[in-house]
């Protein structure tokens, strides 16, 4: 009977022993953080061949492997989440971390309106000296505050050409030319001093709007004319060459001030590293839309493009607020 009760006892203290053990375990496989996944997601206006979403796909998979699986990125193209306007928005109201963003912004944040000004930049080479100097940062500033998101990293964009069914050689050509702009107000001012009649419209409405007539032309860089499919609906390319620009790919503040130090380094090493690959797919891609864009019957179309400059400088310096001006001229003065 003692024997009995004495293996009892003893079973019941390996038990014990055996239970505590286990607790132990869970408690160092957690590793003194969450365990959650932090799911962001991100979206974009062009399609899933675009070097945008190309880049995108990179920096997801950059953060994924940099913050050790912690941030998970989905990607969504083609205004999945809704036209910039509304993405921005869900951005700020939580529903949505990430977007590839530009002159938009500009709505919220005035300084946000350099980074498409019509002939503000002579070349690449001039633009990307404005954006890493004192007038970027000053730029980034303004959207962080003003429009409650971060930058990551910004992609140079090809210079916006404006497409028709006819050709365009002068401002004297636009007279009843029905376009599409994205919202900002500069370039409304800007095509509607050069003679056309400009209209506001998310980029995923355009196709229709040119296949039924609504719109005669529009104007962006030769990569989201190919991703729109315009050449379907549009005979001409006319090299304008109106809008030297850049775009960035932004976090809400919120969402990234949420991250403890190290995973915010992460998202900016993996930033640094997404934009380079961005750099490389530019460079060797966007000569490959513009013979793209003729082998699907486009023809590029040379223009007076000093004529265009001209007619538009007036708008742009009556569009631009007195400390948009100040930056505008900042930038010219860019050696």
């Amino acid at each position: 009977m003692k024997n009995i009760k004495l293996f009892m006892l003893l079973t019941a203290f390996t038990l014990l022993l055996t239970a505590c053990g286990g607790n132990d375990t869970a408690s160092t496989d957690e590793g003194g953080d969450s365990g959650d996944t932090i799911k962001w997601r991100m979206g974009h206006l062009a399609d899933e061949d675009h070097i945008w979403h190309e880049t995108s796909l990179k920096f997801a998979e950059l953060v994924k492997e940099k913050t050790d699986g912690q941030i998970d990125i989905s990607i969504y193209p083609n205004n999945q989440l809704g036209g910039e306007t509304d993405t921005l928005n869900s951005i700020r109201s939580g529903n949505v971390d990430l977007l590839i963003t530009g002159e938009t912004m500009q709505n919220w944040a005035p300084k946000a309106a350099l980074l498409a000004v019509p002939y503000a930049f002579r070349d690449s080479d001039h633009l990307s000296k404005v954006v890493e100097g004192d007038i970027g940062r000053e730029i980034e500033e303004d959207i962080i505050e003003e429009v409650g998101v971060t930058p990551l990293f910004y992609m140079e964009r090809a210079p916006r050409n404006l497409t028709s069914n006819e050709p365009i050689t002068s401002p004297n050509d636009l007279d009843g030319f029905r376009m599409r702009v994205p919202n900002v107000p500069l370039f409304m001012d800007a095509w509607e001093t050069a003679g056309a009649s400009p209209q506001v419209m998310d980029f995923n409405e355009v196709f229709t709007g040119l296949q039924q007539g609504v719109i005669h032309g529009q104007e962006n860089p030769v990569d989201l004319i190919h991703s729109g499919g315009l050449y379907e609906v549009q005979d001409y390319v006319n090299l304008t060459e109106h809008v030297y620009s850049w775009i960035y790919v932004v976090v809400g503040n919120d969402q990234f001030e949420a991250l403890s130090d190290d995973l915010q380094a992460a998202v900016l090493e993996a930033a640094e590293e997404a934009k380079a690959y961005g750099d490389q797919l530019f460079e060797e891609e966007i000569q490959h839309y513009h013979e793209l864009l003729e082998s699907e019957g486009m023809t590029f179309h040379e223009v007076d493009q000093d004529a265009f400059r001209k007619v538009m400088e007036p708008a742009i310096e009556a569009s631009l607020t007195e400390e948009q001006f100040e930056l505008y001229q900042k930038i010219l003065e860019v050696e």
